[in-house]
């Protein structure tokens, strides 16, 4: 069997385990889904490790009695989310002392370990370097600065910080659950992978996954990953206004959103009711779509709005060609496309994760919104393994390597330079 992936969506409503493999025309085929309700995590962070580790065992050993033969899941791709992620942009230099020798990767590794570097705030590290353009002495907008001459080598970066407790907190809980983190990766870029095109990132596009506890944005541009943010409202929050709207149960108020629920009361008829039945006896009671529609569009208009600032605020608002992609559980509320474009003026789609799954792909509702992230975790897990590596075989040979160094987030994202420190 080719290598497999194994990505870990640890989310606020549901945790996931996808397993995933690439097929000869280097699409991913999903080989198996296993997920389980998440009680342990709030607003994207852990804040009960051991109903967490417990979610996570129950994930995995669904995805794993669900394949044919046996799959013993070890390694995983895990997502990192929340409100105490951050992103700031930061210019490095390094000067060359050949002029004659080209530049080579080296010396861009060099600059992106110089980035992780910077002093950070108290108990914040950095999570993601994404370098953005290069400017050779002086000459700007370059991609790609290998096998040019130059002595100045600069770049303009994407940073991406986050606290140190919330990933040591993700790590302990999969480390007990009997698995190892390979890659911790921000869930908006993984999602991006998942459902966003080549084209619509060269274009211009806002990336916005609607989750249980969080809404993440991610800004693509020319190819170019230009802003993220991290919004601490999500569907959650949504249920949370219906249950105390309607005064219903919490469970009750789920079920309504997901069967009944829009994002436009317009879009609703008046005379449409909904019965829901009493407690312990009491009569049944009677609740109305559009009004059901009108605590949801309220809540959403706030989120909306909020992703609206992020847009104005990354200085793209006018070069996003491609609009706004939603996904994640939120995408899948009926009337949420035309809400967004009527707040905020740009085309809007729904996301699916079909990308670049393979049509052999056979899990039931896997191409669902929802599953972007696992998707997305899945797809990453293999650019990094074949961009770093000659092959899989030594990949999956040094995925368990001991030698790396450095902080924690080092030991865990920065894998390329422990890599070549390997190799030497």
């Amino acid at each position: 069997m080719s290598e497999i992936v194994v990505g870990l969506d640890i989310g606020t409503t549901k945790i996931a385990c996808i397993v995933g493999r690439k097929t000869e025309h280097n699409k991913i085929e999903i080989l198996s889904m296993g997920k389980c309700e998440s009680v342990g995590v709030t607003r994207g962070v852990v804040s009960n490790i051991e109903k967490t580790v417990q979610s996570i065992k129950t994930a995995v050993a669904e995805a794993e009695s669900r394949v044919e033969g046996e799959l013993h899941v070890r390694v995983v791709n895990v997502g990192i989310a929340g409100q105490h992620i951050n992103s700031l942009q930061h210019r490095g230099m390094l000067m060359r002392n050949d002029l004659e020798q080209e530049i080579a990767q080296e010396d861009i590794d060099a600059l992106i370990e110089d980035m992780y570097k910077l002093v950070m705030q108290p108990g914040e590290e950095i999570i993601h370097v994404l370098p953005q353009e290069y400017i050779v002495d002086n000459e700007q907008g370059i991609k790609d600065p290998i096998g040019m001459a130059g002595v100045r080598l600069e770049a303009n970066f994407h940073i991406i910080t986050g606290q140190i407790a919330a990933a040591k907190n993700i790590k302990k809980c999969v480390d007990k659950g009997g698995l190892e983190v390979d890659e911790m990766i921000l869930e908006p870029l993984a999602s991006s992978e998942a459902v966003l095109s080549e084209e619509e990132k060269e274009a211009g596009v806002v990336l916005v996954d609607i989750g249980g506890g969080t809404t993440d944005i991610a800004i693509f541009q020319d190819g170019i990953i230009r802003h993220t943010a991290v919004i601490p409202f999500g569907g959650n929050i949504i249920s949370e206004d219906i249950k105390e709207g309607c005064t219903i149960m919490k469970r009750q108020a789920e079920l309504l959103k997901v069967k009944f629920g829009s994002a436009l009361a317009s879009e609703c008829q008046e005379n449409e009711i909904v019965c829901i039945p009493g407690l312990r006896g009491r009569e049944p009671k009677e609740i109305s779509v559009r009004n059901l529609a009108s605590i949801i569009q309220a809540r959403m208009e706030e989120i909306i709005e909020h992703v609206y600032y992020e847009i104005k605020n990354s200085g793209f608002e006018k070069k996003l060609i491609g609009g706004i992609v939603v996904t994640g559980g939120g995408a899948q509320l009926k009337h949420i496309t035309q809400l967004f474009e009527y707040i905020t003026g740009m085309d809007t789609r729904i996301g699916y994760p079909n990308e670049h799954l393979a049509p052999t792909t056979m899990v039931d509702n896997i191409t669902s919104p929802m599953y972007a992230t696992g998707i997305g975790l899945v797809i990453k897990g293999f650019q990094d393994s074949y961009r770093n590596m000659d092959n899989a075989s030594d990949f999956m040979a040094k995925n368990h390597s001991s030698k790396r160094k450095g902080s924690f987030f080092e030991k865990i994202l920065t894998k390329s330079r422990t890599w070549f420190e390997e190799e030497d």
